[in-house]
């Protein structure tokens, strides 16, 4: 399996409309082939901070997902709204854990 994970600031005043356009990504991808885990999260110390979490089959099965033109055209709507990726975020193979449907 193959997972990744990372950060995304909010431009102020913009992390709920952020937050909500990444949840209806993890409705979106939820249904697709490969997709375990989608979570997305709001920082508790940090109030313009977004996490998400992704669990696939494989590293494919997440870049055919970003070849989607509902995934695209949600990327769009995101990236005006976010200020900076605090991190690189991580790329990892999953060795297995609770809740990975």
């Amino acid at each position: 399996m193959y997972g990744k994970s990372g950060a995304l600031n909010a431009k102020p005043g913009k992390a709920d409309e952020l937050a909500s356009i990444l949840l209806k990504a993890a409705d979106l991808v939820s249904t697709l082939e490969g997709c375990r885990l989608y979570i997305v999260g709001r920082d508790v110390n940090n109030d313009t901070l977004i996490w998400v979490y992704e669990v696939w089959d494989s590293k494919e099965n997440h870049a055919k997902s970003l070849q989607m033109e509902e995934v695209r055209a949600l990327i769009s709507k995101a990236m005006p709204l976010i200020d900076s990726f605090p991190d690189d975020g991580a790329e990892m193979n999953i060795l297995g854990g609770s809740g990975i449907r």
